[in-house]
């Protein structure tokens, strides 16, 4: 349970190993950096982000340097980047449950959704 993430890199059909990640609280517009993080070979975090009895309910942001990410993929992009970086604000409203956020992304888009 708790929170957690996972990055697939769409153009290359694969676990975006390497993505560097922020996490943040968020009150409003003030955003309080919680960690930074860098995935592993499976595009994941080693360990959950928050674990069951560290996990909040409150307002949070995941950001994730896709920019840094593609360029040391050797693609490339132009200048400026059409994605630098993807910041993603969520809710969490029960504290007992498990919130995994996923990110599908490429060059040029991305997705999201409440996972499990």
């Amino acid at each position: 349970m708790g929170l957690s993430t996972h990055v697939l890199d769409t153009m290359h059909g694969c676990p975006a190993a390497g993505m560097a990640v922020a996490l943040y609280a968020t009150d409003g517009e003030q955003a309080t950096l919680i960690r930074r993080l860098t995935l592993n070979h499976d595009g994941r975090s080693d360990a959950p982000l928050f674990d069951n009895a560290s996990l909040r309910p409150g307002t949070y942001r995941l950001t994730f340097d896709v920019d840094a990410y593609f360029k040391a993929r050797g693609v490339q992009l132009p200048d400026p980047a059409f994605l630098n970086r993807v910041s993603l604000d969520f809710g969490i409203a029960h504290a007992d449950q498990h919130y995994h956020v996923p990110l599908l992304v490429s060059p040029w888009s991305y997705s999201t959704y409440r996972g499990s």
